[in-house]
């Protein structure tokens, strides 16, 4: 197995599309209403929306790819980009997905190891991210790499409103 990223361009798009709807799909459609997932996909992954979200010069997204093959993808935003915590001494992990086929490889601890390195590239002192509170398998994954939870926030799945922790790594 011999990992790699790439820096996602707009060329990028459909695969980008393809990849945000399968592997948030894997991940949390079966834990919710069926009405409302399907109206957050088509609102969240959409071409527009990810076009707009690829062209912001502070919101970075990346393949990850095993040997030849696409295994997953990170989305980080920095600055202004952010979407909770606004401190231009921090990076937000905003996504981070394996693709079900490719899940039990290590390769999102391997994505988190070159986050933090990008973290200290862009010389800042942390890093967040928000996890479902109903997804205890991500969340002792991140406690395993050193997150802790330093608070909540409301994130709507259609009209379901739910609570994600928000957790920090001291990088």
């Amino acid at each position: 197995m011999a990992l790699h990223f790439r820096e996602c361009t707009l060329t990028d798009l459909d695969t980008l599309v393809a990849i945000s709807k399968t592997t948030f799909s894997e991940a949390f459609e079966k834990d919710n209403n069926p009405a409302d997932f399907q109206a957050y996909i088509h609102k969240a992954f959409c071409s527009e929306k990810l076009a707009i979200e690829l062209k912001k010069k502070d919101s970075l997204f990346y393949f990850v790819y095993d040997d030849e093959t696409l295994a997953g993808y990170f989305k980080l935003n920095i600055n202004t980009a952010q979407t909770d915590v606004y401190d231009s001494n921090a990076l937000e992990i905003e996504r981070i997905y394996v693709i079900g086929e490719h899940q039990g490889k290590k390769i999102g601890s391997w994505m988190l190891q070159k986050i933090v390195a990008k973290a200290r590239t862009l010389n800042k002192s942390y890093i967040w991210l928000g996890v479902w509170e109903r997804n205890p398998k991500a969340i002792r994954f991140y406690q395993r790499h050193g997150f802790a939870k330093f608070g909540e926030h409301p994130y709507y799945i259609g009209s379901d409103r739910q609570t994600d922790w928000l957790l920090r790594l001291q990088v």
